[in-house]
């Protein structure tokens, strides 16, 4: 009887993990799902930017491309006047202006180039965020796709295991079901642990000589003196494992 309720504890030990496991991936699964969607929110939210960015450098480049147009048209035409200039004061005069206007086209065209770089930089930040973007979006698309059946599958699965642990409660006195049920709702998993050559696998500390001569007898469930976990002497498993085989 005392091998049977250790064999029930172990297995009912072996179900709660999968029912733990099994849980956390129904919950986790719908939160994979809103974390990818996050992340692509995010991407079009740098994508907005870098569009934002690049409408402003376009508007600027179209801009210099007119100025510098329009002066050099005004450069042009002062070429022209330059001949028809009567006195030295008018001729250097309008020098100053034709140097001054070279100048600053001078550093339009430097500052076009600028943008023209800028411009070519957030085009490669576009691809990038694109490419980065596309397997964020095929990740999303695909546990989409299977996510009402993982779901759906996990499900049965937990209804199987619940039945399965029924099953084990029923072999398990009231008592010790209830000594299992509070320390697996206080502590880290295992809550049943064996014990081999006098030290608890649980927490590796060896028990009194007394307890593990009582453990030995196998005539009553034990608890670990130092972690309080249930305990068992291995060699009882050991042994009804082999009668099995």
């Amino acid at each position: 009887m005392y091998q049977k309720q250790i064999e029930q504890l172990i297995v009912l030990q072996e179900v709660d993990d999968e029912i733990l496991e099994l849980t956390q991936e129904i919950e986790q699964a719908p939160q994979e799902l809103a974390d990818l969607e996050n992340q692509l929110g995010e991407f079009e939210e740098r994508r907005g930017q870098i569009d934002e960015k690049m409408s402003i450098l376009n508007e600027q480049k179209k801009k210099l491309s007119v100025e510098i147009e329009e002066d050099a048209g005004k450069i042009k035409k002062s070429k022209n006047k330059l001949m028809l200039v009567g006195n030295t004061k008018e001729y250097h005069a309008m020098m100053r202006e034709m140097d001054s206007l070279e100048k600053l086209n001078r550093m339009r065209d430097d500052e076009q180039e600028a943008v023209r770089e800028e411009l070519v930089r957030q085009d490669e930040a576009t691809q990038a965020l694109d490419e980065e973007m596309g397997g964020v979006q095929e990740q999303f698309n695909a546990l989409k796709t299977t996510l009402d059946e993982r779901l759906d599958k996990a499900n049965k699965k937990l209804e199987a295991l619940n039945r399965k642990r029924k099953k084990a409660c029923k072999a398990v006195p009231p008592p010790i079901l209830g000594r299992y049920e509070f320390i697996r709702e206080r502590m880290e998993h295992p809550v049943i642990v064996p014990v081999s050559e006098g030290v608890c696998s649980g927490c590796n500390i060896m028990i009194p000589p007394q307890a593990y001569n009582d453990l030995q007898k196998g005539q009553q469930i034990l608890s670990c003196p130092n972690c309080q976990r249930l305990i068992y002497w291995q060699a009882f498993v050991q042994a009804g494992s082999a009668e099995e085989e």
